[in-house]
């Protein structure tokens, strides 16, 4: 699966003493699928260069190959998600968080037409608390077959079936029969 972060739009500018050294952000996108991972954790975290010119209507066009930490297995999972981690990179005092998005498994996979399909997404940035942020984050992500190939079909192994008899208790579904028996319009499911 490849991903790109395109941009983000409606970003809200930062309040602190940087701010009166420099008149715009300069925001990155920190991008990963385990939810604890930042800055300080490297493990599988991918990286936007930062953009030094779009201040609160950034754009990257960075693209990432997950294909490393993504199989068909995080489709199966309804609680998958791309993690998105937006920071302002700050002369002085290093990197300030802005807001965070997710991706889940489900959103890339619905209106899924075919091997290579390019899908565009676009998500609302939440505060560290998760409540209503400023802006969104705009990502194209395109699937590749490895990611589908499903397991191979299996013949039966005709020597483990069971052998065919009469007299074998069968499992269906129960039915009702009214008083008359031999009347076949009797018969309720």
């Amino acid at each position: 699966m490849e991903i790109t972060i395109i941009s983000a739009q409606g970003l809200k500018k930062t309040s602190s003493l940087s701010s009166l050294f420099s008149n715009h952000i300069r925001p990155f996108i920190t991008l990963t699928t385990t939810p604890h991972s930042s800055l300080h954790d490297p493990s599988h975290v991918y990286t936007t260069r930062v953009d030094r010119e779009g201040g609160v209507n950034p754009s990257w066009g960075d693209k990432f190959d997950l294909s490393k930490v993504i199989d068909k297995s995080f489709f199966y999972n309804k609680n998958s998600c791309i993690y998105l981690q937006l920071y302002t990179n700050r002369a002085l005092l290093g990197p300030r968080f802005l807001g965070w998005c997710t991706i889940p498994a489900r959103d890339i996979l619905d209106g899924f037409s075919h091997v290579g399909t390019a899908r565009q997404l676009s998500y609302r940035l939440r505060k560290k608390d998760g409540s209503r942020g400023h802006g969104f984050v705009n990502v194209v992500v395109k699937l590749e077959s490895s990611i589908f190939e499903g397991p191979k079909r299996v013949e039966p192994d005709v020597r483990r079936l069971p052998e065919m008899s009469y007299g074998r208790v069968a499992i269906g579904i129960p039915v009702k029969m009214s008083s008359e028996v031999g009347d076949r319009r009797s018969l309720v499911v």
